[in-house]
Parts: structure tokens; C-alpha cells; sequence
């Protein structure tokens, strides 16, 4: 065997390729892009990014964060190119999402370890070593051979993209800069001495508040507005991690104030009082020329769209440089059929990776694809797997995917899946740093080369 195939060139299968290319294996990497899209994706390059543009929280107090920092730590390659490429999001790593596909190919493209073959791949070769990293919209023709592979049906979750607004159309005589909590009037200040402070200037999120009566006309044009009607195959159940906006609203008048348009830690410029609603807006670009609507996951119908969202405060005149979109994604039951380096238990020479295997997010995608990748590459070489500590997020996933649960669901990282601490911390944050002490320095001393 002189090779290793790696299926997919969405964040985990680039990740893939990448890390065993870096090790000195030849990689035969499989794109059916631009030759046949999935009805999500547009761009030609590897490792697009179809949803919103955010890694999330950077802060190690955060599971997401402290996975990134492993990640660092490691080496991973498509979390060094998304710091290269990042775009003001204030605590979160937020990137330009065109320009980290074009430099992740880049580096693809570039690496002589690495042969690209643009075609769809249909069959599964079983006799060679393989890492499956075809994501959530797994192609209809492989998507079967998948699930003959497993012996399991497949499981169906929807994901939905929020809208861009192009900066310029948003009226900032409404909006205003600022990050959750930083711009907040601290309760011992009058009103007057507060609004004559600096305001955070551009660079941070763009925050559009909302009164009581703006937010409830807001809210009953949601509630009342079109959808797409779906096919028969879509009307499952949607995961709860990204659910469309309209789907929550409906859930209660209250539910998105305690949710996406929560109004704590902000107050508004122009009165020195919290808004009763607040619509954020992230920058999706490194010119900052585009922003999406954070939350807005949504099925509206397009002219919905730009009917209902127009609504809010600010968002009068915008212009909507892509709208909203959902589409079909898919999962193996991976509790039943991978173990804890992604490896298929009925057949060690394949590996899957990416949210296909039940993991939940750009960052965890990457994970996940660094890990099978490792392990792809000790079955190459004949070596033992390494199997990584569940102290660490990054090992605390492979063990969650791996562990049967018969209520199994896509998961992102988080706290809670890994070990408590010894000693019981009423503090959240000061356990949350305990925990991600603990962490790093295990994950210090790991060697994956």
C-alpha cells in the first residue's frame, strides 16, 4: 500500500489530507467539486464554509476554545490558517470565509504528498486504508454504500444558513458597535455620565436594538411568514444546535428574547436604558464589507426574507447579499459502528471523520479529521492507535461518538461531556479554567508525529 485515500474536501477531509501528507504519506484525496455541488455548497475550493462564519468563543473558559487551543497545541493546519485569516469578532474567531478556502487550497494544492482527484466517488475501496469524510451532505449514491457499509440506516438532521447584509445598507444612525457586557452602563453611573464615554468603534459586533413594540411586530410577521415547503425526506426532526429562527419563534413571543436577541449586557447609545430585543449582526469578511445575522438560521422563503427582516430596527434598507438556505444533512449512528479514533469496528482499514460521524462544528469537524488521520497513519505504518485522553475536548469527543447511546444526536463541544473535576468549584468560570488547566497541560505532552 502506498497510499492513503481520503473521501471529502470539506474542513475534515482537508484537515486530513493535510496532517498525513505532513507525516510523509502519499495522500490520494477525492472532491467531486466543481465537477457536481451538494445543495449547499457554491465555492470551488476546499473547505468551504456554508453557514455562518464563526469558529465561536476563543476563551479557554469555553469548551470551543479550549478544543481550538489543543488544536493549536497539535498542529493543526486548518486552525492556523483560520487565525491567519480572521476577522474582528470580538472574543470569537470569526474568519473570511473566501479567503480561508482559498488558502487552505493553497496549501492542498501545493503539498506534493497530495494527488486531487475531482470526481465523485461511489463505491467504497475496503482492502486499502480510507478516511470517509463526505459531511452532512454526503452525496445520494455514496450515502447508500455508507449504509450498507454500516449496517445501520441513516439518521437525518437540517441544518440552516443565516442571510449577509451588505455594511453599507445597515442604518448605523440605529445600530451601534459592541460586544456583550463591554459597553454595558454600570449600575452606579447616571445616565448622562455614560453617554459621554467612548463608544466601542468598528470591529465588534453591530448590535440593532429593538422596543417592546418594534420587537413584537417583528416577531408576528415571523411567526406569520412563508416557507419553503419542504420534501417528503425533510420533514424530520430539525437539530435543536441550528435551528431556523421562525421554528424557535413559534416556540413562545418570549423565546428568542431569551435566546438569540437576549438584550442582557447591551445598552442602547441613544436612551442609556437595555432594549427589550437585540438583533446582532457579525462580520463575515476581512474588508468588513459583509455581515450576517447571527441566529437567523432560516427556511424562509427569500422575498420572506427580505420582507420580515426588514422589520428590524436598522435593517430598513438592507441589502441582502445571500439569503438564507436549508438543506438535508446526514449522520452515521457512530455510538454503533466507530470507536474512539474513528475507526469502523467492522473494518479497520476505514475511518470516517467530519460531522458525519456526529460531531457537531467547524472546529470539531477539523477534530475529528486530525484524529482519524493520526490513526489512518498508524495503520499505515503498523502501529498502535493513539487514543486521546477524554480529559482533552478533543478526546472527550472521539469518546462521546464512540460510546453507544440510543439517543444519539450530533453534539458540539462542550464541558459537560467531559471528566468533572476532583474537587467541586461553585464557580463556573473558575471551573471551567481549572478544567482547561487540566487539559492543556495533558495535551502538552501528546506526540502525534
Amino acid at each position: 500500500m502506498e497510499y492513503i485515500t481520503v473521501i471529502g474536501g470539506g474542513l475534515a477531509g482537508s484537515e486530513a489530507a493535510l496532517q498525513i501528507a505532513k507525516r510523509g504519506i502519499k495522500v490520494k484525496l477525492y472532491e467531486m467539486k466543481p465537477k457536481k455541488y451538494s445543495e449547499a455548497h457554491t465555492n470551488k475550493n476546499f473547505a468551504e464554509i456554508v453557514c455562518s462564519n464563526s469558529f465561536k468563543s476563543n476563551l479557554l473558559t469555553n469548551a470551543c476554545g479550549l478544543l481550538k487551543e489543543e488544536l493549536r497545541i497539535l498542529g493543526s493546519e486548518l486552525i492556523g490558517v483560520a487565525d491567519r485569516v480572521s476577522v474582528p469578532a470580538g472574543q470569537a474567531l470569526a474568519v473570511d470565509r473566501e479567503k480561508f478556502s482559498e488558502e487552505v487550497t493553497k496549501l492542498i494544492e501545493s503539498n506534493p504528498n497530495i494527488e486531487i482527484i475531482h470526481e465523485e466517488v461511489t463505491e467504497i475501496p475496503q482492502n486499502e486504508i480510507v478516511i470517509i469524510a463526505t459531511g452532512p451532505l454526503t452525496s445520494e449514491p455514496l450515502a447508500e454504500k455508507i449504509k450498507e457499509l454500516v449496517g445501520e440506516n441513516e439518521l437525518a438532521f437540517y441544518d440552516a444558513a443565516a442571510p449577509l447584509i451588505e455594511k453599507d445598507s445597515i442604518n448605523m444612525d440605529i445600530a451601534f458597535y459592541g460586544d456583550r457586557y463591554e459597553q454595558e452602563r454600570p449600575k452606579d453611573e447616571d445616565i448622562e455620565n455614560w453617554l459621554k464615554k467612548p463608544k466601542l468603534k468598528e470591529g465588534s459586533y453591530i448590535n440593532l436594538p429593538m422596543s417592546k413594540e418594534e420587537y413584537t411586530n417583528f416577531y408576528n410577521e415571523l411567526i406569520n411568514a412563508e416557507i419553503v415547503e419542504l420534501h417528503e425526506f425533510e420533514k424530520r426532526e430539525i437539530f435543536e444546535g441550528c435551528m431556523p429562527i421562525e421554528v424557535m419563534a413559534k416556540r413562545g413571543e418570549d423565546t428568542l428574547r431569551y435566546g438569540p436577541l437576549k438584550p442582557v449586557g447591551f445598552t442602547d447609545p441613544r436612551t442609556g436604558y437595555r432594549p427589550y430585543a437585540v438583533v446582532q449582526l457579525r462580520q463575515d469578511n476581512l474588508e468588513g464589507t459583509l455581515y450576517n445575522i447571527v441566529g437567523f438560521q432560516t427556511n424562509l422563503k427569500f422575498g420572506e426574507q427580505k420582507r420580515v427582516f426588514s422589520k428590524i430596527p436598522g435593517l430598513e434598507n438592507a441589502n441582502f447579499e445571500k439569503y438564507g438556505v436549508m438543506h438535508r444533512n446526514t449522520y452515521i449512528n457512530s455510538t454503533k459502528v466507530l470507536d474512539n479514533t474513528y475507526n469502523l469496528k467492522k473494518n479497520s482499514n476505514i475511518f470516517f471523520a467530519g460531522q458525519i460521524t456526529g460531531v457537531e462544528g467547524y472546529v470539531e469537524s477539523i477534530s475529528s479529521g486530525f484524529v482519524s488521520a493520526v490513526n489512518a497513519v498508524q495503520k499505515f505504518r503498523g502501529e498502535p492507535p493513539i487514543c486521546f485522553d477524554k480529559h482533552n475536548v478533543i478526546g472527550a469527543l472521539a469518546d462521546y461518538i464512540s460510546t453507544e447511546n440510543d439517543k444519539f444526536q450530533p453534539m458540539n463541544a462542550n464541558f459537560g461531556i467531559l471528566p468533572e473535576l476532583p474537587e467541586k468549584i461553585k464557580d463556573k468560570k473558575e471551573r471551567y479554567q481549572k478544567i482547561a488547566d487540566r487539559s492543556l497541560k495533558i495535551i502538552k505532552n501528546v506526540k502525534t508525529l
